[in-house]
């Protein structure tokens, strides 16, 4: 992002519409929504017809996990007290995850990661101009789907040589202290703006879409920051 997303929201000029469309995703791994919202992204950008950029923006939504991780129940009764407290909202997750291609296994996941090292892989696949989608929705699969822990080293290395990352590429970026603070730098740029909710699409720094929200809603938006349908002022539809 040239500006956060504050000044944007702040500012006063008209932005001159244009038929390209270029999307900050900023997202976790780790958040069932996130991995929801993306995948009605995805099904958005198949109604462009003009080009596009999509860049990935770090957010930690449990960046007090240490660097190994957390066992999974643990971190429910951390959270919410019991794992029996949630249970109505992962069968919720389920539901909707079904809806967008997504087997989610809660069942399955043991172990909660500390999320930085993949973002610091994200990082490299964006300056090695790989599909940043793909890639994260491989990682998300991993975690949501498989129950892997996509904090691992060894796991990391295993999905990014689907994408032509070598294994090491991956030790390299991941023991990289320059791209490590680069990563937290970029991630602190988001949350000083004042989002503090994800998944967040900014569509060509003009308008701001936050939550897993549906894809006529994303879709619209498009419309929006492209051809300058609608209104001038930065939208954030309300979460459902």
């Amino acid at each position: 992002m040239s500006e956060t997303l504050s000044n944007i929201a702040r500012a006063d000029d008209r932005v001159v519409p244009t038929a390209s469309l270029h999307v900050d995703v900023i997202a976790d791994f780790v958040c069932p929504f996130c991995f929801i919202g993306k995948r009605r992204f995805d099904e958005a950008l198949k109604a462009v017809q003009g080009p596009s950029e999509v860049r990935w923006y770090p957010y930690q939504v449990n960046p007090e996990i240490p660097a190994d991780g957390q066992p999974f129940d643990d971190y429910l009764t951390r959270r919410f007290g019991s794992t029996a407290t949630v249970e109505p909202v992962l069968n919720h997750l389920a539901v909707e995850g079904k809806a967008v291609g997504i087997d989610f296994r809660f069942d399955k996941l043991r172990h909660v990661p500390n999320t930085l090292a993949a973002h610091q892989v994200m990082y490299l696949a964006e300056t090695n101009g790989i599909d940043q989608l793909a890639f994260a929705d491989d990682l998300m699969r991993a975690f949501f789907e498989q129950g892997r822990d996509i904090g691992d080293r060894a796991e990391l290395v295993d999905i990014a040589s689907v994408h032509g990352i070598s294994a090491a590429d991956v030790n390299s970026v991941v023991d990289d202290d320059k791209v490590r603070q680069f990563v937290v730098a970029r991630e602190g740029q988001v949350r000083s703006s004042g989002l503090v909710g994800v998944p967040g699409f900014l569509v060509n720094q003009r308008l701001l879409i936050v939550g897993a929200q549906d894809t006529n809603v994303i879709v619209n938006a498009f419309d929006q920051a492209m051809f300058g349908e609608g209104t001038d002022s930065l939208s954030s539809p309300a979460l459902n």
